[in-house]
């Protein structure tokens, strides 16, 4: 039966589909990622899947092609005038894997090695590009005992991450709802609606705007490019593409959101998971056992340094804590998580809906540039670095 490719990938993707809907009807406190990787293991333990079901698949060679266009899509997600209107969302979310980033540095090595800090730093920023790029250095190396921590630290990261940056967020929201009854409040600027302003001011490339062929295209063309820059330099290609994405967005090159653009956002991620689920192929539960100690301390001292850096520079910047650590902790989960969770707070907390629009409204914006700062950049660079140091 698994002899076929399309039934071994309908299979895994039944894994994926389960664990969106479990993600949706759980209000994201169960990460998509979590399920299908602990699927796919127990499946593959237990004898129900062959353990080479994703070569007999395929459609993991097709992910590993799509990596690069979906950097250079992060690239194009959101425009840099928004970046700038919310530079204090910015250097919180900066701040916040910085200190995480060197807390694990110092002392992870102390007790494991540089290799396991290595592995760890990169997706402990969020995201599963960082995992990939991550994964794919460990392996060429030899290393692959260390591949299940970059995977375990992004499976459970969201789980870790979303209920503590949610109890704060309810506290700003009641500090919001205080200063409005005091008549105090003033409203941060470049809010939802400054997105959607920017979104229809940069969409305005005309040349290819009617064919998703021809748009595809281009965001291959500019991938390309940046897998070849990544053979001839010492830079990761990574880098290269999201180098790309940002400078082809203000060029006007690629549309904002250009693979959604393309109408090819979805199946490229599809294809990306289908590579992170396979590089958890070949683990077996002794690894996952011997690894857990490293991943959580990891995902402690990521958290912590987070929460600790976010707290610091929202001091710095006179933002309430309150305000600024959640928008730090968003590299636990990015999005749809920072939305997902604005969506949760200003609903319950609201006491009217204009109430509850206003504290969304406050709350939306600097949580998705802190995702994007994190999970869509930093954490691309962070690994795109370190784990060229290996």
């Amino acid at each position: 039966m698994f002899e076929q490719p399309l039934i071994a990938t309908v299979c895994i993707f039944a894994l994926i589909a389960f664990g969106e809907w479990l993600s949706i009807v759980s209000r994201a406190r169960i990460p998509m990622l979590l399920t299908a990787m602990v699927g796919f293991l127990i499946m593959v333990w237990t004898g129900i899947f062959p353990e080479d079901i994703l070569e007999k698949s395929q459609f993991a060679a097709l992910g590993a092609i799509l990596i690069a266009p979906a950097i250079l899509h992060m690239g194009t997600m959101i425009p840099i005038n928004l970046l700038k209107s919310q530079v204090k969302a910015v250097l919180i979310a900066l701040g916040g894997i910085i200190v995480a980033g060197a807390l694990i540095l110092l002392i992870v090595p102390l007790i494991y090695d540089y290799p396991t800090a290595v592995a760890g730093i990169g997706p402990i920023s969020g995201g599963v590009i960082a995992l990939i790029i991550t994964s794919e250095r460990l392996t060429e190396l030899g290393l692959t005992s260390l591949v299940v921590i970059p995977a375990l630290i992004v499976a459970f990261q969201g789980v870790a991450g979303m209920p503590i940056a949610l109890n704060f967020m309810r506290k700003y929201a009641k500090d919001v709802q205080k200063e409005l009854d005091e008549g105090t409040f003033v409203p941060m600027g470049g809010g939802i609606e400054f997105i959607e302003k920017q979104e229809e001011k940069n969409g305005t490339w005309k040349v290819i705007k009617e064919s998703a062929t021809l748009k595809l295209f281009i965001i291959f063309v500019g991938a390309g490019i940046a897998v070849l820059l990544g053979e001839i330099t010492p830079v990761h290609y990574s880098l290269w593409a999201l180098a790309i994405g940002i400078i082809g967005l203000k060029l006007k090159i690629f549309e904002p959101r250009s693979l959604e653009k393309a109408n090819s956002f979805t199946l490229t991620m599809i294809g990306i998971i289908f590579v992170v689920i396979g590089t958890m192929a070949g683990v077996t539960p002794q690894q996952v056992w011997n690894n857990l100690p490293p991943v959580i301390l990891i995902l402690a001292l990521g958290t912590f340094g987070i929460m600790i850096g976010g707290w610091l520079i929202s001091k710095l910047v006179k933002w309430s804590p309150y305000k600024g650590m959640p928008v730090a902790l968003t590299a636990l989960f990015g999005f749809p998580g920072d939305y997902i969770l604005c969506e949760e707070v200003s609903r319950s907390a609201g006491r009217n809906e204009e109430e509850e629009k206003l504290i969304f409204n406050e709350l939306l914006a600097p949580m998705l540039i802190g995702g994007f700062t994190t999970v869509t950049v930093a954490s691309v660079v962070i690994a795109g670095i370190f784990i060229q140091t290996l």
